[in-house]
């Protein structure tokens, strides 16, 4: 059975993003788990409070799961152009301690849902950068940006468009069967 730790980088109850992540939990290919972390407990970066007090628990949390995950999926939505401040900071923090060892050579995708219509192109490329700088194997076979999110998420934040749907499978496919 092979793991895929997936955040969501939004915090927002109907996000279209967390609801691409629980589409991707539905949708994963036989002998494939998606299994939802989250970052909403994850405090500001600091420093101080690190060297005082040491990992917070929801940062531990997360570092355990990214640990026994063979892979980890980002679902990130795009704020002004680039990647969400609260979900940098997520990994940030993931990666203090003994935390960097763990995304050394972890096969990571990048995927996005936005309002917008570039989906989250810019968001996806900023990821780049701080995956290469945390050692990770960014898989960059495929891509999945969903563009003009609304119509294709219920009022709950769903994912009920079948089109996309299809696309997210193809893309968990390919991914999975690269690891």
């Amino acid at each position: 059975m092979t793991t895929i730790l997936g955040l969501s980088g939004s915090l927002r109850r109907a996000s279209y993003n967390s609801g691409l992540l629980r589409a991707a939990v539905e949708l994963a290919p036989d002998g494939v788990t998606v299994q939802i972390g989250s970052i909403h407990e994850v405090p500001l970066y600091d420093a101080d409070k690190e060297a005082e007090s040491g990992l917070p628990p929801a940062v531990k949390t997360l570092q355990d799961q990214l640990a026994a995950a063979d892979a980890l999926l980002l679902v990130t939505p795009e704020y002004n152009n680039g990647v969400p401040g609260v979900f940098k900071n997520a990994i940030d923090w993931m990666s203090r301690g003994p935390g960097l060892e763990i995304f050394v050579g972890k096969p990571v995708a990048v995927i996005g849902a936005s309002p917008g219509g570039f989906g989250t192109v810019l968001a996806q490329d900023h990821w780049l950068p701080v995956l290469r700088t945390l050692r990770t194997r960014p898989w960059v076979e495929g891509r999945l940006l969903v563009s003009r999110a609304g119509p294709l998420f219920n009022d709950d934040g769903n994912l009920v468009d079948e089109t996309t749907r299809e696309q997210l499978f193809a893309f968990l496919t390919g991914f999975s069967e690269a690891l």
